[in-house]
Formats: structure tokens, C-alpha cells, sequence
């Protein structure tokens, strides 16, 4: 059993919960500045979109080896250099003045971000006691399902209100405080010392072509994702998509052939062997893609058909933030009590289903207070799952793995989001493109409506420019927008739609994972 540090464990918890929460907060709170950032650098914003790539590219590599830099370095140094570097890199990012340079800083701030996560799980994991195990899982739950609720608004606000620099700036006081507490109460238990003095008496055997294989396979990833509805995926004509595809497949296969075959591998996949685990990694990456997909397609419905700035799309959003922090601490303490984390987690997935669906039957003629609610509920869906997730993921964890198996964990539960992102994206254009067809198989002179809309129509805008070509121009021309506002509406409905379908294709998964109750007198990861 790994010894308990003196400090009060939530004193612990709250020194790695901060930086944290202000780790994934960075993933989404540049998202809606983009445009602001392309200005002030004078960049287009096509390419601006490579300021959120290279972050997630550089936080996927690093996330698999962040249980061996942590085993190596020591976790709780690992930690603080991540605090310090991702600080530095924020500021660095907001000092920028050409689109290169911010693209480089957010490289480097999404490596030292990766290592966060892991390292704050890994804290929580060993600072607690197995039957507090669900109120810890909540708290770091709060902070990671909080973040990317939060992120639009803070960004949108600071954005409009101030310059888009504020939103790397921010992270500078927060990054001094969480080194300076991570300092003090952090501390890496008994076990964690025992191995990493062992490995520094061995011979240290890096695994430079792991790395590499990573590096070849999440950068693929991440640019396949971010451009491939840009560049039309497969049928792309320049043949970039297909390249990427063949390299990370490739890549990929190398990856898991070498990793399973080298001693001391920088990406251990044996967690995966675990039935737990391995259903746990399925249902986060999922999940984050509904969180994700339904947290762009929202705003998208908000600000191209309602006319909404990215600051009041945040604002109709963010409500649904304070009913995850009480759905998750109605959780922790339903987990406290014994609960089976696989009811929580099927319950939420139904949740889940009926928010999304909820979403799927609204239109455009709704006030913002109608948009409130199906969200609400959607949210209310994740914040029942987190935290059975991640106790039911490691309760029968050997504890030799338990690093590798965060970092794994953490790293599917970031790239859901990006699947999530890319999918909500790839569905609403194609399904627009297809709404604008059929719409258009009843737009014909045999209509009687139309000749009805055509009259009324030409007869207004005449009566306003007294131009009767140009009224008749005019008309079509509404016409026409109807068309792509309705034809725009069903596709961002159809994302939803979806998101309902596989939340509850995900619940038969859950028939799938062993009894997880985390009780005292259990050792979570014992061997």
C-alpha cells in the first residue's frame, strides 16, 4: 500500500487541480479568437487554425510517455517543470509577433501541458484513500469537464472586451502560484521513489525510435483531423490526406510492434489488456467527442444563424457549468456510499442521449432561454460519467502500471475532443450540402407557395427601392438565403441527432466492464 503524505489530501488535490484546469482551459479558450489572432498578426485565418493544431499535436505526443518522464524525473518535478514551462510558453504565446513564432510557443506549451494531466491524476490517485477515490475522480473532473465549458466564454470575453494576447497572459500569475504550491504540499509517495532510484541505477535505455514512431503518428492525427474537411479527405486532389492516412496507419502499427517487443517502452500498452481500462478508454474518447462535437456545433448554431458574438454564445452556454460541478458532487458522493460506478456511467450515457436529442428538435425561431436547458441536461450527462470512469479505469490496475494507464487515458480523452471537433465539422458541411439539395426539389415554378413568396416578396422590396429588376432579384435572392438558413439549421440538428444515437450505442459497452465499487479495505492498483 503507497504511504499517505501528512499534508491534508485536499490541500494536496488543490494544488494540482489549478493548473490542471488551467491546462485544459488552453485547449479550447483560443478557439474563438482565432479570427482576432489572424488580424493581429496579419496572418489569413485559414492559417491561424495552425495555432490550435500544433497544441494538440504536441499535447497528444507527449501525453503516452508522460508515466515514464514522470517514473525517470521523479512525478512530482516532472510536475512543476510542466507548471513552469507551460507558463513560460503562455506568456512567450502572447508575446508573439508573427504567426510562426505563436505556432512554435503553442507547440511547446502543449508539451509541457501534456504532463500535467497524468502527473495531477497520478497525485489524486495515491494522496487518497480507496473510499475516497470518487470524491477525488470528482474534483479532477470538475476541472477537466469544467475547462472546456468555460473556455469559449473566458476566450470570447478577454477577446472582445480586452486583446486576444490576455488569454496566454492569464496563465502567468496562475502558473507562479501552482509552482510555488506544488512546491510545498506535492510530494511523490514511497514506491514512486523506491523505482525511480532503481531505474537510476540501470543503464538509461531511451527509446528514441518510440518517440519518434509517436511524434510521426499524433502529428499525422492531429493535421489529418484539423484539415481534412478543408481538404476534402480522401478525395483531397493534391493527395495530402491520403499521405497522412498511410503514414499514421503505418506509423501506428510500427508503434505498437515496437512498444510491445522493447523492455522499457516509452508508451506501455499492457493497460489496455485490462477489461476495465480498455472499455473505460472507449467510453471517455466517446464521450469527449460528444462534449466536444456539441460544444463547437452550439456556438456555430448560435453565431451563423442567430447572430450571436462569441462572448454571448458563451454566455447562453455557460450555465451549464454550475449544474456539472453539483451533478458531479451528487456523484462523488454517491461513489462515497458504494455506488456501482457502472449505473452512473450507463445513466449518464441516456442523459447524454436525450440532451443531445432534446438539441436535435429545436429550430430557429427559439430564444436563447430555449437553448439553456438541452444543454443543461447534455452536460448533467458528462458530469455522471467522469468520475465513475475514472474509478471503474483503475480499480484493478497493478499499480506498476498505473502511470502508463493515466497517461493513456488522458491521451484518448483529449484526442475524443479533437475526433469530436472534426466529425461535428465533416457532418454539418456535408449534411448542409445535402438539406440545400433536397430544399431546392420544391423550389420550382409548378410551386404554388413560391409564386405566392415571389409576389409578395417583389412587391415589398419594389415598394422599398421602387426598382421592379431589382425587386425581382431581391426576392430570388431571400429566397435563396431561406434556403441556406433552414438547409444550415437541419445540418448542425443532425450532428445532434447523432450524438444521441452513439450515447446510447455506448450503454451496451458498459455491460461489458466488471463490478466497480471502490471500498474501504481495497487497494486500488494493488498487484
Amino acid at each position: 500500500m503507497s504511504s499517505r503524505p501528512a499534508i491534508n489530501p485536499w490541500f494536496v488535490a488543490s494544488a494540482v487541480i489549478i493548473p490542471t484546469f488551467m491546462e485544459v482551459l488552453d485547449t479550447t479558450v483560443a478557439n474563438v479568437a482565432l479570427r482576432y489572432i489572424a488580424g493581429g498578426l496579419s496572418a489569413s485565418e485559414v492559417d491561424s487554425e495552425w495555432v490550435i493544431t500544433s497544441y494538440l499535436a504536441a499535447n497528444a505526443t507527449i501525453l503516452p510517455i508522460s508515466g515514464w518522464l514522470s517514473a525517470h524525473l521523479g512525478r512530482r518535478n516532472y510536475f512543476m517543470l510542466s507548471i513552469a514551462v507551460f507558463t513560460l510558453a503562455s506568456a512567450l504565446c502572447g508575446m508573439a509577433t508573427s504567426l510562426i513564432q505563436i505556432i512554435l510557443f503553442r507547440a511547446l506549451q502543449g508539451l509541457a501541458g501534456g504532463g500535467l494531466q497524468p502527473s495531477s491524476q497520478g497525485v489524486l490517485l495515491d494522496s487518497f484513500p480507496p473510499e475516497k477515490q470518487g470524491a477525488a475522480q470528482t474534483l479532477f473532473g470538475v476541472a477537466a469537464l469544467l475547462a472546456p465549458i468555460v473556455g469559449p466564454t473566458l476566450g470570447g470575453y478577454l477577446t472582445v472586451n480586452y486583446n486576444w494576447r490576455w488569454i496566454f497572459y492569464i496563465n502567468i500569475p496562475v502558473g507562479i502560484l501552482s509552482v510555488v504550491a506544488a512546491y510545498f504540499l506535492v510530494d511523490d509517495p514511497d514506491y514512486l521513489k523506491k523505482e525511480r532510484a532503481e531505474l537510476r541505477r540501470q543503464p538509461l535505455h531511451f527509446d528514441y525510435i518510440g518517440v519518434g514512431l509517436l511524434a510521426l503518428v499524433m502529428s499525422c492525427w492531429e493535421v489529418m483531423l484539423s484539415k481534412g474537411q478543408e481538404w476534402d479527405w480522401l478525395g483531397d486532389p493534391f493527395g495530402r490526406i491520403q499521405t497522412l492516412m498511410i503514414l499514421f496507419v503505418l506509423g501506428l502499427a510500427a508503434l505498437i510492434y515496437r512498444e510491445m517487443r522493447f523492455v522499457n517502452p516509452v508508451v506501455n500498452f499492457r493497460p489496455l489488456s485490462e477489461r476495465n481500462f480498455a472499455a473505460s478508454c472507449i467510453l471517455i474518447f466517446c464521450c469527449f467527442g460528444v462534449l466536444y462535437g456539441a460544444s463547437t456545433s452550439l456556438p456555430g448554431l448560435l453565431q451563423n444563424l442567430f447572430g450571436y458574438d462569441a462572448y454571448v454564445s458563451g454566455l447562453v452556454m455557460s450555465p451549464s457549468g454550475f449544474f456539472s460541478v453539483m451533478g458531479m458532487l451528487i456523484v462523488g458522493f454517491l461513489l462515497g456510499r458504494g455506488t456501482d460506478a457502472r449505473w452512473l456511467i450507463a445513466g449518464g450515457l441516456l442523459v447524454i442521449a436525450v440532451g443531445n436529442y432534446w438539441m436535435a428538435l429545436m429550430n430557429i425561431y427559439i430564444s436563447p432561454f430555449q437553448v439553456i436547458w438541452p444543454r443543461v441536461v447534455l452536460i448533467i450527462g458528462l458530469s455522471m460519467i467522469f468520475a465513475p470512469l475514472n474509478v471503474a479505469a483503475y480499480l484493478y490496475m497493478p499499480r506498476h502500471l498505473r502511470g502508463a494507464a493515466v497517461g493513456l487515458f488522458a491521451l484518448l480523452r483529449n484526442e475524443g475532443g479533437s475526433v469530436g471537433t472534426s466529425m461535428a465539422q465533416t457532418i454539418m458541411q456535408r449534411r448542409l450540402q445535402f438539406h440545400v439539395s433536397r430544399i431546392g426539389e420544391f423550389i420550382d415554378p409548378l410551386n404554388p407557395k413560391v409564386h405566392v413568396f415571389a409576389d409578395q416578396g417583389q412587391a415589398f422590396f419594389y415598394q422599398e427601392t421602387g426598382d421592379p429588376a431589382g425587386s425581382q432579384l431581391m426576392t430570388w435572392q431571400a429566397l435563396e438565403d431561406l434556403r441556406q438558413q433552414q438547409a444550415s439549421a437541419m445540418a448542425y440538428f443532425d450532428d445532434f441527432w447523432l450524438f444521441a444515437v452513439l450515447a446510447v450505442v455506448l450503454v451496451f459497452l458498459v455491460l461489458l466492464m466488471k463490478r466497480s465499487v471502490a471500498e474501504k479495505g481495497t487497494h486500488i492498483g494493488a498487484e
